[in-house]
C-alpha cells in the first residue's frame, strides 16, 4: 500500500475474495485498520470523533459537581425510540462533563436512588436542573430533610439540552419545610401553567393544584406563567390572591398572539400559607 494511501473497508475485502490468500502485512493492515478495546484514541482521532459529535442532533447531558467526593448519582434518560440509558454522575472537579444521549427526543429525565454519605449536622445537598433552557428544578436534600426519592421525575427534554449541577451547602442550620397550598382556577379554555421558585426551591410549570415544600432560609416565592396565546387575540389575566383573607397580592397579565414564556408578575409571595390563582380574559374579568 502507498505511504499516505487511505485503507478503505472495500480495498480490505478484496485482500479475502475466493481463492486469494492474504500476506502477512494484509493481516497486519487489517489489524491496524481495527479500533481495539485498549486502544487509546491520538489526540488528532480524539477532535475529529468530538466535531463528529458536534453534529450529532442527539440530545445530551451536560453535568457538574463540587465539594463531591464518592457520591454517585444516577440519573435515567428514556428516549423516544431506545431503552433506557443510566448516566452516573460523580466528581467532575467542578468543570462540566458532557455525554450523548441515545435514540431521539423526547427524553424523560428522572432520577434513581442517590447513594450519599452521612452529611454534617447543617449540611446539605443541592441539585440544580435546566432543561432546553426553559425551566430549573431546585431541591436540597439529605440530612433532616427527606432523602431524594426514586424515580424522582426532572421534567422532559424536548429539544436536546439537559443541564444538573449538584453540590454540597453548608448553611450553618438546619433546614426545615414550609408548605403553602396553591389552587389555579382557570376561567378560559388555553391551558395556563405556573412555576414556583424559592431559596434553592422549585417546581416544573404545571397546571394543578399543588403544596409546595419550599424552604425557611426564605419564607418568599415567585410565580411565573406560561401559556400559548399565538391563535389568541385577546390577553389573560392571571389575579394571585391571599385566599385565607381574599386579598389580591399581584396580577400577571399574558399577551395576545404571542407563545408566552417565564411571565412574572413582578412581585414576591411572602408567608402566605393559601394562594389562589384565577385566571381569565382581560377584557372579561374586570
Amino acid at each position: 500500500m502507498e505511504k499516505n494511501e487511505i485503507t478503505t473497508r472495500e480495498k480490505l475485502k478484496t485482500y479475502f475474495e475466493t481463492g486469494k490468500y492474504p500476506t502477512e502485512s494484509q493481516f497486519a493492515e487489517l489489524i491496524d485498520f481495527l479500533m481495539l478495546k485498549d486502544d487509546v484514541l491520538t489526540n488528532k482521532e480524539l477532535v475529529d470523533l468530538s466535531n463528529r459529535l458536534a453534529s450529532l442532533d442527539n440530545g445530551y447531558i451536560t453535568y457538574r459537581t463540587n465539594s463531591i467526593e464518592e457520591e454517585k448519582f444516577p440519573i435515567v434518560v428514556r428516549p423516544k425510540d431506545e431503552e433506557d440509558q443510566v448516566f452516573v454522575i460523580s466528581k467532575t472537579d467542578d468543570k462540566d462533563e458532557k455525554r450523548y444521549f441515545q435514540g431521539s427526543a423526547p427524553y424523560t429525565i428522572r432520577t434513581q436512588k442517590f447513594s450519599v454519605e452521612d452529611l454534617g449536622e447543617n449540611k446539605y445537598y443541592y441539585l440544580y436542573s435546566l432543561i432546553d433552557d426553559s425551566y430549573a428544578t431546585n431541591r436540597l436534600f439529605g440530612n433532616n430533610l427527606t432523602a431524594f426519592p426514586d424515580e424522582f421525575e426532572l421534567g422532559t427534554v424536548e429539544n436536546k439540552k439537559f443541564y444538573i449541577q449538584i453540590s454540597k451547602q453548608d448553611f450553618e442550620k438546619k433546614i426545615s419545610n414550609l408548605h403553602t397550598r396553591f389552587t389555579l382556577v382557570n376561567k378560559t379554555e388555553i391551558p395556563v401553567q405556573y412555576a414556583l421558585y424559592g431559596n434553592y426551591w422549585s417546581n416544573k410549570y404545571t397546571s394543578e393544584d399543588m403544596v409546595t415544600d419550599h424552604y425557611d432560609l426564605s419564607d418568599s416565592l415567585a410565580c411565573f406563567y406560561k401559556a400559548d396565546l399565538t391563535e389568541i387575540d385577546k390577553s389573560i389575566e392571571c389575579r394571585l390572591y391571599d385566599a385565607d383573607g381574599d386579598k389580591l397580592l399581584m396580577t400577571a397579565h399574558l399577551l395576545p398572539e404571542q407563545k408566552n414564556q417565564n411571565v412574572w408578575a413582578g412581585s414576591i409571595i411572602t408567608g402566605v400559607r393559601n394562594v389562589r390563582i384565577e385566571c381569565d380574559y382581560e377584557n372579561i374579568a374586570k
